[in-house]
């Protein structure tokens, strides 16, 4: 595991919480959701994470 992925882990930690029982309401479902498809919440934010950056610097190149 990399710098930036311990640092995205530490932001997940962090939301979570910080997070109201309402938002943690809706993190747990999409947990559950996650892992009956065989996956993780860490490597779905990882990948989501991953994604907006890569979007992010796109844009910045356009």
């Amino acid at each position: 595991m990399n710098q930036s992925e311990r640092k995205q882990l530490t932001n997940l930690d962090d939301l979570i919480l910080s997070a109201s029982k309402e938002e943690l309401i809706k993190i747990q479902e999409i947990d559950r959701q996650n892992q009956l498809e065989g996956h993780s919440l860490y490597e779905i934010y990882l990948d989501s994470t991953n994604l907006i950056d890569q979007k992010i610097k796109n844009s910045r190149k356009n």
